[in-house]
């Protein structure tokens, strides 16, 4: 008698576990998803600018075609992306095109006296300035998520209830190189 109350305490103890457990990796992996939501407001924004941004540049530059057409395409594989870590890739892509793109205004006087290029500029500056800051908090997310999914006792309950580690959001070479605004 005595051996099953051991037996149903320690299933008890166990099932205790494995609750409080599953709903702190649970409350990390919302606090993920909400952070990335967070950045995927920023990017959207983001690339709702491009077609402006493309329209106006165009009116200035016929010899740039190939790069508005690259920024084009990685701004339609971003607004397709079925993953995090694809929209993540195209963003930084993105990112990395629309910096080549005010590089070569550089070149175009007219152009970056155009006030609508300078808006234009100007809204991509503060966006990528907020997807930054967006960036550090989903990697902090990330990074207390991860903790939980890796470290022992909770990574047997990760492993039980199917918890996987989450991928950073790091700037690539190209986001690194942060958009230039210059007036």
């Amino acid at each position: 008698m005595i051996g099953l109350i051991i037996v149903a305490v320690v299933a008890f103890i166990i099932l205790i576990f494995l609750i409080t457990a599953y709903n702190r990796l649970t409350r990390a992996r919302i606090k993920v998803d909400n952070s990335w939501s967070q950045i995927n407001v920023q990017l959207k924004m983001r690339a709702d600018l491009i077609p402006n941004l493309v329209e106006t540049v165009q009116g200035y530059t016929r010899h740039e075609q190939e790069t508005l057409n690259q920024i084009m395409e990685t701004r339609s594989r971003y607004l397709s992306a079925q993953t995090t870590d694809k929209a993540v890739q195209s963003s930084s892509e993105m990112g990395g095109w629309v910096s080549r793109l005010f590089a070569v205004a550089e070149q175009y006087p007219d152009l970056k006296a155009d006030g609508n290029f300078q808006q234009l500029q100007s809204q991509l500056s503060e966006i990528e300035q907020k997807v930054a800051l967006s960036r550090q908090f989903y990697n902090d997310s990330v990074m207390l998520y991860n903790r939980q999914v890796q470290l022992f006792p909770s990574n047997l309950a990760a492993v039980l209830f199917g918890f996987k580690s989450k991928a950073f959001f790091e700037a690539g070479s190209e986001a690194t190189e942060q958009t230039r605004v210059q007036f």
